[in-house]
C-alpha cells in the first residue's frame, strides 16, 4: 500500500544546497557583457562581425558560403587597422568561431 504524502511542500532549493553551475537559475543570474566574444558557427557570421586571432583583429565584409558539400565555410575578412588588407578565411562547418558582434 502506498504511503500518503504529507501536506507540506518543500521549496525547491530552500537554502539548504547551493545552485549548481550551468543550471538555469545560475545562468540567469550572470549577465554577459555586450563586448564579450560569443562562439558561433561560421555560417552564422554576419557582415560587421569582428574576429580576433594572433595576426590581429578582422572584420567580416561578405556573407559566408560553403563548399565541399557544405563541409567547409568561407568568408572574406579585412583588417580593422588596414582596410586594404583583405583575406578569405575558411573553417570546417562544424567548428565554432569566437566573434564580437557590432
Amino acid at each position: 500500500m502506498a504511503k500518503a504524502k504529507s501536506g507540506k511542500k518543500r521549496e525547491k532549493n530552500a537554502g539548504d544546497q547551493p545552485t549548481l553551475p550551468g543550471t538555469r537559475e545560475a545562468s540567469t543570474a550572470r549577465e554577459s557583457s555586450p563586448a564579450s566574444a560569443t562562439r558561433i558557427l561560421p555560417m552564422q557570421l554576419q557582415i560587421g562581425d569582428r574576429i580576433s586571432d594572433e595576426t590581429g583583429e578582422w572584420e567580416v565584409v561578405s556573407r559566408p558560403y560553403t563548399t565541399a558539400g557544405g563541409k567547409t565555410a568561407h568568408v572574406r575578412v579585412r583588417r580593422v587597422d588596414q582596410a586594404a588588407v583583405v583575406e578569405e578565411r575558411s573553417w570546417g562547418a562544424h567548428e565554432h568561431v569566437a566573434v564580437k558582434r557590432a
